[in-house]
């Protein structure tokens, strides 16, 4: 199944980098930002995670929380955070149970060959919990200039 503008985001409770439960439902009245990427402190996913750090206080003066999500530990990902200055939650999520209900895990092509693995996507929540935006596939660089640009956030 793949979400779309209008769907009901499907609600998650994980551990973030310091083992703190963070619900999306404790966030209900914002709008979120969820990004899931393949693993932390690699190029592709560290030019994407200082994207969002970059711009993350216009995407707070917009409204917007910010949450990463990926497969990585607690422990990985609280040095992925140390190591880049990150200042948004890493959310983990070792058994990839709300990557798979974001459709964030699937077939994709890895130096030439078809592999299963986590497909880089992006869901902006409305504040109702809806899905407002679904990105799959998307690219590391410059998806944060993209993603601002449509939800008309300044840098």
């Amino acid at each position: 199944m793949t979400l779309q503008p209008g769907d009901l985001a499907p609600d998650f409770t994980l551990l973030d980098q310091d083992e703190h439960p963070v619900s999306l439902h404790d966030l209900r009245g914002s709008r979120v930002i969820v990004y899931f990427y393949p693993a932390a402190m690699t190029p592709g996913c560290t030019t994407q995670a200082c994207d969002f750090r970059d711009s993350l206080s216009s995407l707070t003066a917009a409204g917007f929380t910010v949450l990463g999500i990926s497969r990585d530990t607690p422990a990985k990902l609280r040095e992925f955070r140390e190591r880049d200055g990150l200042t948004f939650p890493l959310l983990s999520d070792p058994e990839h149970a709300v990557h798979d209900a974001y459709g964030a895990c699937g077939e994709k092509m890895n130096y030439g060959k078809t592999v299963e693995g986590v497909l880089r996507s992006t869901y902006v929540i409305d504040a109702e919990g809806r899905i407002e935006v679904a990105q799959r596939n998307v690219k590391a660089t410059g998806h944060v200039a993209r993603l601002r640009k449509l939800l008309g956030v300044d840098a």
